[in-house]
């Protein structure tokens, strides 16, 4: 059984662009895919989960994307991106930063990953004196809600995320 101990965290590099997209579209469709028609869909994951997307993220120094390796896995099961906060918040902190994305496959999110990104996201943006944190958040995934309340952040806004016609609810979540 992989346990916490048993998952590595460690910054994307340029080769990694593409397993990121891989990542990333994987694990945003068996967790919101069911919500979207499927235009929209791949419409959303053809700009905002591909390589050229995350190859661009990783090679700006204000932003860091991290992936998450189990001992037995050869590939990544997690990744997260942080960096300056584009969320749409009224006054809004110049030196504001944000958990951009969290993600972590279905089947391995009882080991404690999530977690392990999200502390290792979150020193790094305290180390870029990135001050207040923010996360954007699907309104009905109390899963998520709970994990990041439990890392001192608290409902602060609410926005229309859209992926194609379609606009998620989301919460803004503060700390």
């Amino acid at each position: 059984m992989n346990t916490a101990s048993s998952v590595r965290v460690r910054p994307a590099v340029a080769a990694d662009a593409a397993a990121v997209a891989q990542l990333g579209a994987a694990t945003f469709v068996e967790t919101f895919g069911h919500l979207y028609k499927p235009e929209d869909l791949q419409e959303f994951l053809r700009g905002s989960r591909s390589a050229p997307y995350y190859a661009e993220l990783i090679g700006n120094p204000r932003i860091d994307v991290r992936l998450a390796f189990l001992e037995a896995e050869p590939s990544p099961v997690g990744y997260s991106v942080a960096g300056p906060c584009k969320l749409p918040v009224t006054g809004l902190e110049a030196s504001a930063g944000e958990l951009r994305e969290l993600y972590v496959l279905a089947q391995y999110q009882q080991h404690k990953i999530g977690s392990r990104l999200l502390n290792s996201s979150l020193e790094w943006l305290v180390a870029q004196a990135y001050s207040p944190l923010y996360v954007g958040v699907y309104s009905d995934n109390a899963g998520a809600q709970r994990l990041y309340g439990r890392h001192g952040f608290q409902k602060v806004g609410e926005y229309g995320f859209p992926v194609g016609d379609h606009i998620d609810r989301e919460f803004i979540l503060k700390r």
